[in-house]
């Protein structure tokens, strides 16, 4: 491997330094022509852009002094008719307290006859819950003295026909064997 010396480095410093102040040149040249490409271009839109706003600004002109003349014809008008507006609002004000103090009356009344018919409801309520329970309280009472003594009769009723009728049976027919010979059994 070679030696290197100090006058080998300097020199190899020197032009890697050399290249890259080039190298740096060359961008910022490069740069520099970007830079004047996108102003001439530029400059060509605000030519463009400056011809089209042109005759804009001209018509708007036209439209601001017609809008003068039309704001000046609006404020002699709002003059004329300024006190009349104002005794109607004065008017519409006086009926909208008139509505404002109806409401009132009405949201009271409306809210007294609420509460008259819930208590008439909640009265008719505890009124059919009572009678429902005395009607409950009658048909259990009748459950227990009336039907209890009658299924009981009906229970002796039942008793006595079964035991006439076993007793009327055993009368008329005597019982018969259930074979009466061994050839009909089979075994």
């Amino acid at each position: 491997m070679p030696k290197l010396d100090n006058q080998t480095i300097e020199l190899t410093l020197i032009a890697v330094t050399a290249l890259a102040l080039l190298l740096q040149a060359i961008v910022l040249l490069a740069i520099y022509l970007a830079l004047r490409k996108a102003i001439r271009s530029l400059h060509g839109e605000v030519a463009d852009l400056r011809a089209s706003v042109v005759p804009v600004v001209e018509s708007s002109r036209e439209v601001i002094d017609n809008s003068r003349v039309l704001v000046d014809y609006a404020r002699k008008l709002f003059a004329r008719v300024a006190p009349k507006a104002e005794a109607a609002v004065g008017d519409v004000a006086r009926v909208a307290r008139g509505l404002r103090d109806q409401t009132e009356n009405l949201e009271f009344t409306a809210k007294d006859i609420l509460e008259r018919t819930r208590r008439q409801t909640d009265r008719l309520d505890a009124m059919t819950t009572d009678a429902l329970d005395a009607v409950d309280r009658a048909g259990s009472y009748v459950s227990d003295t009336v039907v209890r003594p009658v299924r009981q009769l009906a229970g002796l009723a039942a008793a006595a026909k079964a035991i006439v009728e076993s007793l009327r049976n055993s009368a008329r027919e005597p019982r018969r064997a259930r074979y009466s010979s061994d050839e009909d059994t089979f075994i």
